[in-house]
């Protein structure tokens, strides 16, 4: 339900979403019917990168039925860290999820990031790759992204984030605390925002837990694998020397 005027709701929702018009909606759908049958109050802030497309009068639409989604517009594309910066620093809520417009990952998976919050963690983040050594779990991912983004982690562990499985599912769920301090010192525009946001809340002290969770891919990715891997790694390489700079709010080695 949505949170009445002035009051803070217990989740926001942030989606990123450029060009999205085809694949939206029924992620919206699932996420407003699963969140009808939850007592607290909710809202979803739908970010509209720049779109070319009708993705922005679609979610409008959305949210004259349901006032709890709302659209943030940005006047030109940016990149989905500009995005999912710019909601959850519009966000209120004492929980605050970012996930990906296409519904890879089922909304009710946000029940098993919440069990990792309650058991004190400051961040939870979804893990196919944990998930994948799980036969409880469903992951449903095309081999060569596979491949390719094992390899990605295992460079990434060795540019400084140690000991986490999947950096760059699109499904995370930050304290209020934390998402107010991490996004407020992150820069990173591109795709390489995830490290970026792990690589500091680990030197921060941050308690984040991994969580496997149900993922399937879908058709219509704008992620080039091999493309768009080489271009986090290099904004990884970014993020370790503004570190070491102290341009994160405290002097620092990598």
């Amino acid at each position: 339900m949505a949170p009445r005027p002035g009051d803070s709701p217990h989740l926001s929702i942030i989606i990123p979403a450029y060009n999205e018009a085809e694949r939206i909606l029924p992620y919206l759908t699932s996420i407003t019917t699963y969140l009808r049958r939850r007592d607290h109050s909710c809202e979803v802030l739908v970010v509209d990168d720049g779109s070319r497309d009708q993705t922005a009068s679609l979610v409008e639409k959305v949210g004259t039925e349901n006032p709890a989604v709302q659209l943030l517009r940005l006047p030109r594309n940016r990149g989905k860290g500009c995005a999912v910066r710019a909601g959850m620093q519009q966000a209120r809520g004492r929980l605050r999820l970012m996930a990906d417009a296409d519904g890879a990952t089922p909304i009710v998976e946000l029940e098993r990031l919440e069990a990792a919050l309650r058991e004190g963690a400051d961040l939870a983040i979804g893990s196919r790759l944990l998930a994948s050594r799980d036969p409880r779990y469903t992951v449903k991912a095309r081999w060569h992204r596979s491949e390719l983004g094992n390899l990605f982690n295992w460079m990434v562990q060795r540019l400084g984030i140690r000991g986490i499985a999947d950096t760059q599912c699109g499904f995370k769920l930050f304290t209020q605390a934390a998402a107010e301090d991490l996004f407020s010192v992150a820069c990173i525009d591109g795709y390489g925002f995830d490290l970026e946001l792990l690589y500091v809340a680990q030197r921060r002290g941050y308690r984040i837990a991994e969580v496997p969770i149900n993922w399937a891919d879908q058709p219509g990715s704008k992620v080039w694998v091999l493309k768009d891997g080489l271009s986090m790694l290099s904004e990884m390489l970014m993020v370790r020397r503004n570190y070491a700079q102290g341009l994160y709010g405290q002097q620092g080695s990598s």
